[in-house]
């Protein structure tokens, strides 16, 4: 998946998120499977609210830690990849 910087994500109908500490916890309320996360993908998905693009949100991630805006793209484009073939994430603009 290429990611474009304009593209909208949001956690799908099925899945809830939760922070714990510095870290985030994914359940798929669907299979029960528990996904956790490191603080980076923690930050990302609590600014990730299906208004902001994705550009914004790693920008707000990158005012949070001293990551590189290109790497964290880089980083985030396995992320979202990953958890939209477990079906925890929409891409919204694809629902259009």
């Amino acid at each position: 998946m290429t990611l474009d910087p304009q593209s909208r994500f949001k956690l799908s109908d099925k899945a809830t998120f939760r922070s714990v500490g510095d870290n985030g916890v994914i359940l798929n309320t669907a299979t029960g499977q528990i996904y956790s996360c490191n603080s980076t993908a923690e930050a990302f998905l609590r600014h990730m609210d299906g208004h902001r693009d994705l550009g914004e949100t790693a920008d707000a991630v990158c005012g949070e830690f001293d990551i590189e805006r290109e790497v964290l793209l880089s980083d985030l484009e396995e992320l979202l990849t990953y958890l939209q073939s477990e079906g925890v994430l929409d891409h919204i603009d694809a629902e259009h």
